[in-house]
């Protein structure tokens, strides 16, 4: 049977309003234990495909986020987006794992737990669970989509760029995105968490092999701190922060990640599968832009790959390796938007046509993405403009507004500190989401001077 209709019961269907009374927290019920999960992942599967949720291209913008924010100041602001990313994981899986206690479910996804949260808060916000849960659904299966197109762009201009010019071909981008498509055709039909552990585990290696180059690169060359700024000027704070946050968020994976957990219990520990994931990209960032900002300080280009020289095949290979990371990368970035889908459509598909129906609807949804990316090549700033609103609200502002209605109107801690404390990131997530819509705009009107 596939694996979409190996499931435990929907929230849907058992998981309405409960009356109040009824929703004292019952010390007996232990959801893990309860959860009945096909193809569970181990944790070490888990802390693989958490890394690279956040672990992507994303860390050859470093050295540019250190440009905007200085060497110092990079170094603390990093650990501080870091920290407050970990957090909001942290609220999120707890607040769904104490939803599940309160309604006696075994597990609930993202959406699930908004439309819990807002169903069972107060009275003003039951009216509009169905919209949280909504969004949720619709925001993921947006940028996760139609992102696919900004990837097939990169990895098709990538291998362009290399291959024509050590090959002295003339071919044009789209032969390329034809021949990335066939390659990510069949990434795309793994269904399985477990199954993507190795694609991600391939891709990671890529990542961190194109880190270990260009850091043989920095360190062959003498580096200065003379001319180097230590701290940011006030404009160029949002770029910074802009850049840090949309590098290391991977919110979308991280509740079916932990959902399909063989010992979920290992997530949120103390020294469990989030904290370790989450330092360790932290350390990657940090070496990566400290080091490259202070070796080519005002020099510093996009992509730390665009500041190595371009007449040796070892660096030229790490652009070829960040292309083979996002490719490998694509069957992960399927499996939140198509987990979605299937919920929405499964159930009007007859038990005997799953398998065909799954590998039909990825297939349409890849060819689709691939007629828009060779349509219009220039994507990106409206994908961008559509990822900040989803990172700064999804990221950022939901786990903090899950977790004040949750505990609302009593469970705050002393002198309601965690109701300060929740305040004081939705005004981070306000100003992220200010920062990001602003810059994509700017791109979006540029591209019609």
């Amino acid at each position: 049977m596939n694996s979409e209709q190996e499931k435990v019961p929907s929230f849907h269907m058992v998981a309405g309003r409960v009356p109040y009374s009824d929703q004292s927290e019952d010390e007996d019920y232990a959801p893990f234990e309860h959860r009945k999960v096909s193809k569970a992942t181990s944790s070490l599967g888990t802390l693989i495909h958490l890394v690279k949720g956040s672990l992507g291209t994303g860390i050859l913008a470093m050295p540019l986020a250190f440009k905007n924010g200085g060497l110092v100041f990079g170094l603390l602001g990093m650990v501080l987006v870091a920290t407050i990313y970990a957090h909001c994981v942290h609220m999120l899986v707890g607040t769904a794992q104490k939803a599940c206690k309160r309604s006696r479910i075994p597990v609930l996804g993202f959406a699930e737990t908004a439309e819990n949260v807002f169903a069972n808060g107060p009275p003003g916000v039951r009216r509009f669970s169905g919209f949280a849960a909504a969004y949720i659904d619709y925001i993921l299966l947006i940028v996760s989509f139609f992102s696919i197109c900004v990837y097939l762009v990169f990895i098709s201009t990538t291998l362009r760029d290399v291959l024509n010019y050590e090959f002295k071909l003339d071919w044009s981008i789209r032969i390329y995105i034809l021949l990335t498509s066939a390659a990510i055709a069949i990434i795309t039909q793994v269904r399985e968490l477990k199954y993507l552990v190795p694609f991600s585990l391939i891709a990671n290696t890529s990542i961190i092999v194109v880190f270990g180059i260009t850091m043989v690169y920095v360190f062959k060359e003498p580096i200065t701190f003379d001319d180097r700024r230590l701290w940011p000027e006030a404009t160029n704070l949002p770029a910074f922060f802009g850049t840090a946050v949309y590098a290391i968020e991977g919110i979308g994976i991280v509740l079916p990640v932990e959902n399909k957990m063989k010992h979920p219990q290992h997530f949120l520990h103390r020294f469990g599968v989030l904290n370790i994931a989450i330092c360790s990209i932290t350390i990657l960032y940090n070496i990566t832009g400290f080091f490259g900002y202070a070796l080519y300080g005002e020099e510093t280009k996009g992509s730390i790959t665009l500041n190595l020289p371009n007449d040796q095949i070892l660096a030229k290979s790490t652009q070829l390796l960040a292309a083979v990371a996002i490719i490998f990368t694509t069957g992960l970035y399927y499996y939140v938007p198509m987990e979605i889908l299937w919920r929405k459509i499964g159930h009007r598909i007859p038990e005997a046509r799953y398998n065909l129906a799954q590998a039909g609807i990825r297939f349409a949804i890849l060819v689709a993405n691939v007629g828009l990316a060779m349509l219009v090549p220039q994507l990106e700033p409206f994908i961008g403009f559509v990822g900040s609103i989803g990172s700064a609200t999804l990221a950022l502002m939901t786990p903090v507004v899950l977790d004040t209605i949750f505990r609302w109107p009593h469970d705050f801690g002393w002198m309601r500190w965690q109701l300060v404390k929740n305040a004081g990131l939705g005004l981070f997530a306000l100003l992220i989401l200010g920062v990001g819509t602003y810059f994509s705009m700017l791109d979006i009107i540029a591209i019609y001077e």
